[in-house]
């Protein structure tokens, strides 16, 4: 293998991005060289809110199942629910082995065991600088920073040329944990030549460089000097240790005891504290029922629910359904993080609950990204030297803000490729081009449900919240198919059913006269019955309230 990437490639390397490339999350890209395929990442991204009652939204993987003998193995970049939350879903019908650094297996390890796959998943946890030979592919793990511990990018060897995937990356020279960026290897491997780079976008609209994650640190220090009398709440991601690891500093540096406080905080921190990615002093952490033992002034609360989440556990302290927090008038509440676009009105609705119980709410200044801006990603290119560009993570104007700077950097437009999910780009030395599509899509995730809700169901969803249902009972004779009973309407969601009972004794007279009427005319087919009452009824209470409510039939034989 290692002497057919140095000679000339028979075949082209197929890049197949198959979700993240219109939205923030559902990260998984497949690459396949003849009768190889490895899968980069494989995350999830949450419902919009038009989805109604769907937990979360993971990847269509017909293309992995329908070819699931080249498959190899997934090549993880780091542990965000965006790039390994689906991961439990899709190996349960694709058991192939799963590679990553020691952090980002911590908490994968976490999901597998919630869905009883840890024995029979194939894992393997790989070192920086470290290679994997799956196949046809050589993947070389490099160092890179971001929000959470052990972040890392994939240079992917195939016998048609390198491919750099930089993940979720910042360049951060005084990370709070671990070494900075390996920029040398990003320059090595340019050195040598490299066919493509796949490089984050989300913060390519930004000017400048990404602060430091140490600048974060600095923040807490002086917040916590002013508010020294206070009980200080401080929300942010579960995943970011680093963040979690500063506020734990200052807390101890102000001899102040940390609750950590939401399920995912709390296993976050547990995996990440056994692998020695976050330093805890003795007697810093408290269970939450020692909370009352302590002075307000004398405790800090971590706490997931930074995005308004309203299961997360700042919001059910902010609306008082926390069975063990209450929000009190004077403690103090940092947002640590930025509203994910979609999210601002959620977070708006806790800050406003939060200040009217009489807390003094921050939200600004106590946050910066894990994502790269335009001087951070002009570095990686001008390293990295690359043939092709291609603009992954992030919507459709991230990823052109980042074609427009490769462009600037001297990389022809013909040559830069805005891929749609499902694009199958063909490329080697000579060419590159997208050749063709394969199915991709969400698969919606309800309850223990995964792929059973559909448009349809989603349609019916959105139909019976904005217009709520009518249902009309009725039964007829099994011999003589007369109407024993009925009809009879009940309505939920249409109109409050006492202030409207003349509008429901009428609907009920329409509907009796139009059965009597087919079955007088000898109409017996329940098709045509069902669609009679639907008819006549759509007609009368659009004609009364201008609603269009579903109707359900239901003939019952008696």
């Amino acid at each position: 293998m290692r002497k057919k990437e140095e000679g000339k490639s028979a075949s082209k390397l197929k890049v197949i991005p198959l979700g993240g490339l219109e939205q923030i999350g559902l990260n998984i890209t497949a690459f396949e060289y003849e009768d190889s395929i490895i899968v980069v990442d494989c995350g999830l991204s949450f419902p919009e809110d038009e989805m109604l009652g769907i937990d979360l939204v993971i990847p269509d993987d017909t293309y992995l199942k329908d070819n699931a003998d080249k498959v190899k193995g997934f090549v993880i970049t780091h542990g965000h629910e965006d790039h390994i939350g689906a991961l439990p879903y899709i190996l349960k019908k694709l058991n192939v082995p799963v590679y990553a650094t020691r952090l980002t297996m911590g908490i994968i390890e976490n999901k597998l065991s919630e869905h009883d796959l840890l024995g029979t998943t194939r894992r393997k946890v790989v070192s920086f600088g470290q290679s994997i030979v799956l196949g046809q592919f050589r993947i070389e793990f490099i160092k890179t920073n971001h929000s959470i511990v052990d972040a890392a990018a994939l240079a992917i060897y195939s016998p048609a040329g390198v491919v750099i995937h930089t993940g979720d990356f910042k360049v951060d020279y005084t990370p709070v944990f671990g070494d900075a960026i390996d920029l040398q290897r990003f320059a090595e491997i340019g050195r040598k030549g490299v066919l493509a780079l796949m490089c984050d976008s989300t913060n390519a609209e930004r000017l400048g460089f990404t602060a430091s994650e140490k600048t974060v640190g600095r923040t807490f220090d002086s917040l916590f000097a002013e508010h020294k009398d206070r009980r200080i709440i401080i929300a942010t991601f579960a995943s970011n240790v680093d963040r979690v690891q500063q506020i734990i500093n200052s807390a101890y540096k102000f001899g102040r005891k940390v609750v950590v406080e939401g399920r995912s905080m709390v296993s976050i921190i547990e995996t990440a504290a056994a692998l020695e990615c976050l330093h805890i002093p003795e007697n810093t952490l408290i269970d939450i029922e020692q909370l009352k033992n302590y002075p307000n002034d004398k405790t800090v609360i971590i706490t997931t629910g930074s995005q308004g989440e309203s299961m997360a556990a700042l919001s059910r302290m902010a609306s008082n359904t926390h069975k063990k927090i209450s929000i009190l008038p004077g403690d103090t509440v940092i947002f640590s993080s930025h509203p994910i676009p979609g999210n601002e009105k959620a977070v708006t609705n806790v800050i406003n609950e939060l200040q009217m119980k009489g807390a003094d709410v921050i939200f600004q200044d106590v946050h910066v990204s894990g994502h790269a801006c335009q001087e951070e990603i002009k570095l990686i290119y001008s390293l990295v030297k690359p043939k092709y560009a291609i603009p992954v993570h992030g919507e459709y104007k991230h990823r052109k803000a980042q074609a427009k700077i490769a462009e600037e950097l001297g990389i022809p437009k013909e040559r830069i490729f805005m891929l749609q999910s499902g694009d199958v780009l063909a490329m080697d030395d000579d060419s590159a081009e997208v050749v063709g599509k394969v199915p991709v899509g969400a698969i919606l995730v309800d309850g223990l449900g995964v792929g059973d809700v559909g448009n349809v169901v989603l349609r019916d969803r959105q139909h019976l919240a904005e217009d709520g249902i009518m249902i009309v009972v009725l039964a007829l004779d099994s011999y003589s198919s007369q109407l024993v009973s009925g009809p009879d309407i009940v309505s939920r969601g249409f109109v409050y059913v006492r202030e409207s009972d003349k509008l429901l004794d009428e609907a009920r007279l329409l509907v009796n006269e139009a059965i009597r009427n087919c079955l007088d005319k000898g109409q017996t087919d329940w098709g045509k019955l069902k669609s009679t009452i639907k008819d006549v009824l759509t007609e009368y209470v659009w004609k009364k309230t201008k609603r269009r409510p579903m109707i359900l039939p239901i003939i019952m034989e008696v």
